[in-house]
């Protein structure tokens, strides 16, 4: 009898397993239960699990019906409750120069006083070793600081004393200690670029401000004059950098290239873990000109050389690729965002239309998709007789490949029409959240409160894609950016937009999502988490869509998925989160303060 049971027993075993096997394809690699799942699709579906199988999602629904695909080789975890989104999409950040850099710069996004910010900095150059500069590189607003105001010359240098430093905010202006003045050889004979100046007190002495009026090539110039990390460096940071954006539930950006970034020498750190299959985060990347005069002849090398929507050797399906080109096609056709000086004016630079015209011309003919950076309205209004004009002398074939504007603060409803009558798009950042008080201050509350117009231009129908422009022109937290979209308010909680220019928390995070996936041409593939489409997810901290709107600014993630692999995880699943070096070199302001300040 005992043999017979014995028997049937291993029968069954054996039946269960091969049956098993026989309907593997149905069973999940993944399966999270207990969540809000936040589907994004147009239903606004929210469901209780969501199942993976080779790095897309197979099914959301009941913890029943989903909890049915498990086999036993599936991984099970429990959301308890929280809520899960599809993975966030900065549609423009600046990530390959964000990790070359990352490991160099002190980061004041998100510290809460001016005090605080000072100690930091004083703490952080008693470790930097000579030879080296302590550097903080954009992402924060003197309006975060309790005191609501920049620090002085003399509280950088009581700070930093003889080490020398850099301080950049925004593309406005910039701070050199003393050190640092000693240090890059600039004094008061010093010639400044066209367009900016070095400030001086009533002495007639440098202060060691640095000021874009508005042309920022004088801070661009001291940026790219500091001492450089190794290669090494650069892949540590470029690690560091994507495990903090994975950190705040981000699982795609698209770069939209960025000066003093060259291609490809300046994409090292990006490439060297894309080609080892290492890349936690999916990056789309537009080329960005360096050679003021030269842009025509750049692209044309780089069209030669590379093809659009090439992942190479890659081994994450749409985890690095080119997408066009962008943001300046031609340097003499930037308005540069600088709200603390006057509006720059295309008509000021005689060359700009035939610039900016080859170029587009040139990337229509070879199909290349493009962007360009245009943030007043008059700006773009000009831009758009020159793309008019190229798709009526290419008969149209402007408009069969995707094509938008960046920025757009002052845009007009004249120009959203155009925009949508060409089949462009537009990508609008958080830069208002970061400078929107030096906006009313020059231009008026009025006008701020449609800066951007981005309900005007959903109502519409424009494609329209969200992010940051991190991590110079602002922080690279996506929530401060949602914060701002859904309440209007800047990081300093002023009050910039009309209540009929705010958006929902699910349109906002519509435009995080699939909206910035129409910006790369992938919004077929990732965005929302309907069958079929990339297991690209987070497990957020705190309800979205449900906590008080101030508390969006301290959501974050604490389990982040790309391509159904677990690439960040934190608090309760802590233990699944992968192993990553500490940051080099040893003295490495992330080592002791990490990236985003809580």
């Amino acid at each position: 009898m005992k043999r017979l049971i014995l028997f049937l027993v291993f029968t069954i075993t054996l039946f269960s397993c091969k049956n098993e096997e026989n309907n593997d394809f149905e069973s999940a690699d993944l399966i999270v239960t207990n969540a809000k799942v936040a589907v994004m699709d147009n239903d606004r579906t929210i469901t209780e699990a969501i199942a993976v199988k080779n790095g897309k999602v197979l099914a959301t629904g009941s913890n029943e019906d989903i909890l049915k695909l498990k086999s036993q080789k599936t991984k099970l975890i429990d959301a308890k409750g929280r809520t899960v989104i599809p993975g966030l999409n900065d549609s423009h950040l600046h990530l390959t120069r964000g990790g070359r850099f990352y490991n160099a710069e002190l980061r004041w996004d998100g510290v809460k006083s001016l005090k605080q910010a000072l100690q930091m900095l004083k703490e952080q150059a008693q470790r930097t070793p000579k030879g080296q500069w302590v550097r903080v590189i954009g992402g924060w607003s003197p309006f975060q600081f309790e005191e609501k105001r920049f620090p002085t010359p003399e509280e950088i240098n009581e700070a930093t004393g003889d080490i020398p430093t850099y301080i950049l905010f925004l593309y406005s202006r910039a701070w050199l200690n003393k050190a640092g003045l000693k240090e890059l050889k600039i004094d008061e004979k010093t010639k400044a670029p066209e367009g900016s100046s070095f400030e001086k007190g009533p002495d007639g002495k440098l202060t060691g401000v640095l000021l874009a009026e508005p042309n920022p090539t004088i801070l661009y110039a001291r940026i790219g004059s500091l001492p450089p990390l190794t290669e090494e460096e650069m892949v540590n940071g470029t690690k560091q950098f994507y495990r903090e954006l994975n950190r705040f539930g981000i699982t795609s950006g698209i770069d939209a290239g960025g000066g003093g970034h060259e291609f490809p020498k300046d994409y090292s750190g990006t490439k060297v873990l894309a080609n080892k299959g290492k890349m936690p985060i999916r990056l789309s990347y537009y080329l960005f000109p360096q050679n003021k005069g030269a842009e025509y002849e750049e692209f044309q090398e780089w069209m030669q050389k590379n093809d659009v929507g090439h992942n190479g050797e890659i081994h994450l399906d749409h985890g690095y690729e080119l997408e066009g080109g962008g943001e300046f096609l031609a340097w003499s056709a930037g308005d540069f965002e600088n709200f603390l000086a006057p509006q720059p004016m295309l008509e000021d630079r005689p060359t700009w239309r035939s610039d900016i015209k080859k170029v587009i011309r040139l990337h229509v003919d070879n199909g290349w998709p493009f962007r360009i950076h245009a943030t007043y309205g008059e700006t773009i209004a000009n831009i758009l007789d020159v793309i008019e004009e190229v798709n009526t002398e290419t008969n149209g074939k402007l408009v069969e490949n995707r094509w938008l504007i960046d920025h757009a603060e002052t845009v007009k409803e004249k120009e959203l029409q155009r925009i949508k009558a060409l089949n462009g798009g537009i990508a609008i950042q958080a830069r208002m959240a970061y400078a929107g008080e030096y906006f009313v201050e020059r231009y008026g509350d009025e006008k701020a409160k449609y800066a951007p117009p981005i309900k005007q231009m959903m109502d519409k129908g424009l494609p329209v894609g969200a992010g940051t422009d991190g991590t110079r022109v602002a922080s690279y937290n996506p929530w401060p950016a949602l914060y701002w979209m859904i309440t209007g308010k800047t990081v300093g909680d002023f009050q910039l937009s009309a209540n009929d220019n705010l958006l929902t928390r699910e349109e906002a995070l519509y435009l995080y999502t699939k909206g910035s996936a129409w910006v790369s041409k992938e919004e077929d593939v990732k965005g929302t988490l309907e069958n079929g489409m990339y297991a690209d997810f987070s497990i957020l901290s705190n309800d979205y869509f449900t906590i008080p709107e101030k508390k969006i600014n301290d959501l974050y993630s604490v389990l982040t998925v790309v391509g159904g692999t677990i690439v960040y995880a934190a608090e309760e699943h802590a233990s699944l989160n992968p192993q990553i070096e500490k940051a080099i070199p040893s003295w490495s302001p992330v080592n002791f303060y990490g990236g985003y300040q809580k």
